[in-house]
């Protein structure tokens, strides 16, 4: 592959058709999906991509039942707990975006400690989308700039953003074969590539990472202009 895209971004799809396929409940699947977000990282890592995001938990997952919600704010905590010393260890960078006051205190005093832990490494970045929907980063974005006043433009309104800190995504992978934004990413998606994978989000590995990868690397980026062949 002769380019790679510096920030990539899953919508990690699939999980509970693993497990229903399988026999057993969705809790299986979001446990082997976390798995699956392990692997991501290392191999996303090790072929020199700068920024991976995943859309982890949307403002619309809290209409799931009550008892899955509660599974996985408990495998939310557990996660957040046993991976962020490795991935301190291994230099990388974690961070946390979207409207995080929803959340029980003690999982907000985690997100806080794991930046403040990783902030000052300089690995991949990490960043976990929680309680996190391209619209309402918009939306948030607005009100903000609202408050301050002045000119609103493009620029300000990036500036704003829950991501403003760090480049859109080259690369929007969606598994499952599913092939919507599912409400991630509106604004920083307007020219990433997409790609959409068959494979469950459980099963996403470093071989289904590199097929991403490669359709990526032959597509024409024009960004509205012409193309330079």
């Amino acid at each position: 592959m002769t380019r790679l895209p510096t920030h990539i971004a899953l919508i990690m799809d699939g999980n509970g058709r693993w497990a229903k396929a399988r026999g057993l409940p969705r809790t299986a699947g979001h446990v082997e999906g976390i798995r699956a977000v392990r692997r991501a990282i290392e191999a996303a890592g090790k072929r020199g991509i700068q920024y991976i995001s995943l859309f982890a938990f949307s403002t619309e997952n809290w209409r799931r039942p009550e008892t899955e919600v509660r599974d996985l704010m408990g495998l939310l905590k557990r996660y957040i707990k046993s991976e962020a010393a490795e991935i301190h260890q291994q230099g990388g960078r974690i961070v946390f975006i979207g409207a995080r006051a929803r959340f029980e205190q003690s999982i907000q005093d985690l997100l806080r400690e794991t930046e403040a832990l990783t902030a000052n490494n300089t690995g991949i970045t990490i960043i976990v989308a929680l309680n996190y929907s391209g619209r309402a980063d918009i939306v948030h974005a607005c009100q903000e700039l609202a408050k301050k006043g002045g000119v609103i433009d493009d620029e300000a309104v990036k500036n704003a953003l829950w991501t403003a800190a760090y480049p859109d995504p080259d690369l929007i992978i969606r598994t499952s074969g599913e092939e919507r934004l599912s409400n991630f990413f509106l604004w920083q998606a307007a020219y990433s590539e997409l790609y959409f994978s068959d494979v469950l989000w459980p099963d996403f590995d470093g071989a289904a990472l590199d097929a991403a990868l490669e359709s990526y690397a032959a597509r024409d980026r024009r960004f509205g202009g012409v193309s330079a062949a």
